[in-house]
């Protein structure tokens, strides 16, 4: 099974580092989904992912249609979000050939058109211990939801 992780629009270099470490770790190929809040020739990307940057499976795509006629080939996505109903440990992340796991952007996360079209693929990170908090750090949140896909895949191999 292939594991991929999308940043749809993602904003700060840190945690697109930090992904794209997480990446790295876990045989995960890490997609970004234009437009980026930086460069990735900044040095920030670089120290972020320190000196495994060079080494992450990275594909950038210039628009959002583009990776979606292409998502097919990469497997079942998942759309992670704040406001998604269902927790992401009860949907079935390691089914299938592929999974794809998509993560919007820090300030606004996924575009409402994503919301309308893939409604039933949304899932949360559950949050409820802390009113106040309505979502987790980015690269905080694509390491939770990695790590979920490949405990399901090793219970499910079981």
């Amino acid at each position: 099974m292939s594991l991929h992780v999308v940043l749809v629009h993602p904003e700060i270099h840190w945690n697109t580092g930090n992904a794209g470490r997480t990446c790295l770790a876990t045989g995960a190929v890490l997609h970004l989904i234009e437009p980026l809040g930086f460069s990735l020739g900044e040095r920030e990307v670089k120290r972020a992912g320190l000196d495994y940057w060079a080494h992450v499976d990275l594909r950038v795509w210039k628009t959002w249609a583009d990776f979606e006629a292409a998502l097919p080939q990469f497997g079942d996505p998942w759309f992670f979000s704040a406001r998604g109903r269902q927790p992401f440990w009860d949907a079935p992340l390691a089914t299938g050939e592929g999974t794809v796991l998509v993560f919007g952007r820090e300030t606004g996360g996924l575009p409402p058109a994503l919301h309308e079209r893939y409604a039933e693929r949304f899932v949360t990170l559950p949050m409820s211990a802390s009113p106040p908090i309505r979502s987790l750090n980015l690269s905080t949140s694509v390491g939770i939801a990695v790590y979920e896909a490949l405990r399901q895949r090793r219970v499910t191999r079981t």
